[in-house]
Order: C-alpha cells, then structure tokens, then sequence
C-alpha cells in the first residue's frame, strides 16, 4: 500500500490485478485500485475534482480528468475517512498511475491540491 499526506488529506492506494476481467493473450490487463481518503485537518473538506496520469510499460500514456471519484464528490469531515473502488485497464503487464485531487476547505471556500502517491500496477505472472 502506498500513503501519501498532503495539506492534512491522507490518500492510501492499494492495487489488485483482476482475473476475471483479464484476456494477457488480447493484451487486456485490467487493474483494481482502492483509495482511502482521510481528513486530518481541524475543518472539513470537500473532493471536486481529479486529475490521473497514466503510464502503460509499453509506452502509452495518458490523463483522465473529471469531477469527483465514482460520481462523488464526498464531504469528509475533521477524522472521517472515505474508500472507493475504481479500476485501470493496461496493454501490457505493468504501469503506474498518479495524480492529484482538488479539494475545497469549506471552512473558508479555498480549494488546494492533494497528491495521489505513485503506485504501481503489475500483473502477478509478470513477479514470477
């Protein structure tokens, strides 16, 4: 599991490489993430936005955009934690993702950048 601290937000990011959903010899490798976000800040906080960069071993790479995680935009406040589940699919066995998240401090209206750490997503025939 990868942690990462920015500005008082916890992003924790766990990978699973999903069986069932991938076809190796298509060259299909889909990829679970499940990220846990945790508000260490005295005030609440609100997620808007995200920002992912893509990297695929065999060379593609790419950014996904948008509003929320999962159609939310969750309201933590000060100790809560929020955890959803997404996914990646790849072309080869390995890549990594990270990013960032655009948070606002609802106590005074500002928004700020929390880091997504790096992490990486490899397929378990590729560890042996």
């Amino acid at each position: 599991m990868q942690s990462l601290i920015t500005q008082g937000v916890e992003v924790s990011v766990e990978t699973f490489y999903q069986f069932d959903y991938s076809q190796p010899h298509q060259h299909e490798h889909m990829f679970a993430y499940r990220i846990t976000l945790g508000n260490h800040n005295p005030f609440a906080v609100q997620l808007l936005r995200r920002q992912w960069y893509i990297f695929d071993s065999n060379g593609d790479y790419r950014q996904v955009e948008g509003e929320g995680v999962v159609g939310q935009q969750p309201v933590l406040n000060p100790g809560e934690t929020f955890q959803y589940v997404s996914g990646c699919n790849l072309k080869s066995e390995m890549g990594k993702m990270w990013g960032y998240y655009t948070i606002l401090n609802l106590d005074n209206k500002k928004n700020f950048r929390v880091d997504i750490p790096e992490f990486q997503m490899i397929a378990p025939m590729k560890l042996s």
